[in-house]
């Protein structure tokens, strides 16, 4: 503690210290307490201010702690009170952030003073959690219910001008925020506190509080699907609204500890650090893949403009990456051109000055053309045509011979051979596929697929790139689907099995999105379109003339095959953009989804010609047919080394699928369920369904059950036990 004289008065400085981001630890409270207990009791202390070192005030509690969470929490809403309680008043300098815990803090504090570039919000409800530092009680008071149920149950981190104008800080400066906080500080002092106390103040009135309060909750309880800390969260603020603060407090801890027993704050903070594992790359190579240092894109390209390619230019602009976009034919670029730009004026419009802050109106930052040979200094190129290897080969042998040495030829690919596509070039170790998920410039996620001659530098490269794009890049190996999709094959086949069985598309969708995905497999089918499957399956020789009638079997290449998507294609259903799929829309290109008569009738049909019985499937049927399956095949995908470890295909399902992010990924869900009831259930399955290979158990889940199901960290060094020791 430091003090600095102002005229006659002394302010006394508490730094936190604690790198890199002065998280709240208990021995950083307890300093925290000391400081105050000692700037109270001098006499020549007139006023505090508090402040973070190395220009960051605090990013709250440090997540690894929050298995004694229980207690930190408690820990910090007394101190925060104690903040509060001060005789003398005590000033916030907020630089950098002020997040969770540190935000906390400074709501304790009666005047808070942030820098221009500080961001401040209540993250806790991404872990699972809701603040628990009494912030749930002193923040609707600060700045009214809207605006504290706003920042609590999204967790968004807000601009210092925005906490401004709620009311959240009381000044915003563009220098030094620590000057202008003891200059605060000196101003204030002998002026009353008990109106800057918030734990006083009664929460701004609104004319219709509890219907509004209704309202909210109904509409977060239906785009929560099952997530608590959204709806608990609320239920803390309706609390602050409706009893006394220190009651207000007790109920916020009650919640608090629901959502610690709850197990989703668990998974979300698996997910958290699951991001962050895999970063840290690995291959069947070796160690010497991590210590690749990646070259700077100072030049990129993107090839094809259809709705893959149009994000992925996006997303290159709004980092700062100049691009060239390149179509085949001035009709294409022209329509490439106008949907690209309408892209980003839309993100422009979501940015302070963002039209100038993108620049991409500048020639020298965005060009299209249809001229290959302006690609020979760039040094990254994307190609992002439709799957197709003739073309993909065609494409790469041309870049090979235009491009320079040096540059990375990356493949949006979904699912073809990497090894394939590089075989095309003079430069295979330059040759990397980049997985971008739809719409690019919005989905987080780009699997990274390394080739059999794929260079290190390429794999870091790549890395930095999705770093650069701020997308989670994920690295995996070369096979059919790579991981994601190769995942999901048996959780949409068995989704269409099931219909073959009895049920229908909107009691399976039900189920899943029950379960937490925003959509479910055949809302999905209908969104991305029928006939990107059918073209896919078509390119692998599975599609063929319709089955005989009465043909019990219903296979192809040995094993269990249901046409009925092919059907329906054959029928001109593509889902949404025809405006009927295994739905039906009020036009081509309608959004709402309702129940097809014609399809049900469709599927009776089609069981009695094949000869099928339909019989009733419940929930748990369905849940379990398409989700274990589906992590089965991470199972086999962990075996073969195609992923370094299961966080990989969680982070995957996490940030490209869609899969719950409270319940922690699919892998993650297994272990939560218990391998040996996994096991079992695939086991049954298998034996009903004899003629579908996906549900017969991989060895890897055998494995692991007979050695007494270890920790998820440890699957993959199970790999290398011998079964002699089973």
């Amino acid at each position: 503690m430091a003090r600095d004289a102002r005229g006659s008065a002394a302010v006394a400085l508490i730094r936190l210290h604690n790198p890199p981001v002065n998280a709240l630890s208990l021995t950083v409270l307890q300093a925290l307490e000391d400081g105050l207990k000692r700037a109270d009791a001098d006499p020549s202390v007139k006023a505090v201010m508090i402040y973070g070192e190395n220009g960051k005030f605090s990013a709250g509690a440090d997540i690894r702690g929050f298995s004694s969470v229980r207690g930190h929490g408690l820990g910090l809403g007394h101190l925060v009170s104690l903040i509060e309680q001060s005789k003398k008043p005590v000033v916030a300098a907020i630089e950098g952030v002020a997040l969770g815990g540190g935000l906390e803090v400074a709501l304790g504090c009666h005047y808070r003073v942030a820098h221009v570039k500080a961001r401040l919000g209540l993250p806790e409800v991404t872990i699972g959690l809701l603040p628990g530092g009494e912030g749930t009680q002193r923040l609707p008071r600060l700045i009214g219910v809207p605006a504290a149920l706003d920042l609590i149950t999204t967790g968004r981190h807000i601009p210092a001008t925005e906490a401004l104008k709620l009311g959240l800080v009381d000044e915003v400066v563009e220098e030094n925020t620590v000057e202008a906080a003891i200059c605060l500080a000196n101003r204030v002092i002998d002026q009353p506190l008990g109106p800057r106390r918030l734990s006083l103040k009664p929460v701004p009135k609104l004319p219709n509080m509890e219907a509004f309060l209704n309202g909210a909750f109904a509409k977060l309880k239906k785009q929560a699907r099952g997530f608590l800390a959204p709806e608990l969260c609320l239920q803390a603020v309706r609390a602050a609204t409706q009893l006394p603060f220190a009651q207000g407090v007790r109920r916020e801890r009650e919640l608090f500890a629901v959502l610690l027993s709850s197990g989703q704050a668990r998974a979300l903070q698996y997910a958290f650090f699951a991001e962050r594992a895999v970063q840290k790359w690995t291959t069947p190579r070796g160690a010497s893949w991590r210590s690749a240092a990646p070259q700077p894109i100072r030049k990129a390209a993107v090839i094809g403009l259809g709705t893959m390619g149009r994000g992925i230019v996006t997303s290159l602009v709004k980092a700062n990456i100049p691009v060239v976009a390149l179509e085949q034919n001035l009709e294409y670029l022209n329509t490439g051109r106008k949907a690209v730009m309408l892209l980003l004026e839309r993100e422009a419009m979501k940015m302070e000055q963002g039209t100038q802050t993108l620049g991409f109106h500048d020639p020298a930052r965005l060009q299209f053309t249809v001229d290959f040979d302006v690609l020979w200094d760039v040094d990254l190129v994307i190609e992002a045509v439709f799957e197709n290897m003739a073309l993909k080969k065609e494409i790469f042998q041309k870049l090979s011979k235009i491009c320079k040495p040096g540059a990375f030829l990356c493949t949006n690919t979904s699912a073809l051979n990497i090894d394939e596509i590089a075989a095309a070039t003079s430069h295979p170790q330059q040759v990397i596929g980049t997985h971008f998920f739809s719409p690019a410039h919005v989905m987080r996620l780009v699997e990274i697929i390394y080739g059999h001659h794929t260079s290190p530098v390429a794999i870091a490269t790549a890395m930095q790139l999705a770093k650069a794009l701020k997308k989670v890049g994920v690295v995996v190996g070369n096979c059919f689907g790579f991981v994601g999709n190769r995942m999901m094959f048996p959780y949409v086949q068995q989704a269409v099995f099931l219909l073959e069985e009895g049920s229908r598309p909107e009691a399976v969708d039900q189920v899943l999105e029950d379960f937490g995905f925003k959509i479910g497999p055949f809302r999905m089918s209908d969104l991305a379109g029928l006939d990107v499957g059918w073209r896919s399956r078509k390119g692998q020789g599975l599609t063929g003339p319709s089955l005989p009638a009465g043909t019990p079997a219903r296979q192809r290449h040995g094993q269990r095959y249901s046409p009925l998507p092919d059907l329906l294609c054959e029928q001109g259903r593509f889902g949404q953009k025809t405006g009927r799929g295994w739905y039906q829309y009020e036009k081509a290109g309608g959004r709402t989804a309702k129940p097809d008569p014609w399809l049900h009738n469709f599927l009776a049909q089609y069981r009695d010609t094949h000869r099928i019985k339909t019989r009733s499937i419940d929930q748990e049927e369905i849940l379990e047919r398409c989700l274990f399956p589906l992590i089965n095949e991470g199972f086999k995908i962990l075996a073969e080394g195609i992923a370094s470890g299961p966080e990989h295909l969680d982070v995957i399902y996490i940030n490209g699928y869609g899969w719950p992010r409270h319940k922690g990924g699919p892998m993650f869900y297994a272990s939560t369920v218990g391998l040996p009831r996994v096991l079992a259930k695939l086991q049954k399955y298998s034996v009903a369904h004899p003629d579908v290979p996906e549900l017969q158990p991989s060895a890897l889940l055998k494995k692991l059950v007979a050695l007494g199901s270890p920790p998820l960290k440890d699957w993959v060094s199970c790999l290398s036990q011998p079964s002699n020791k089973l």
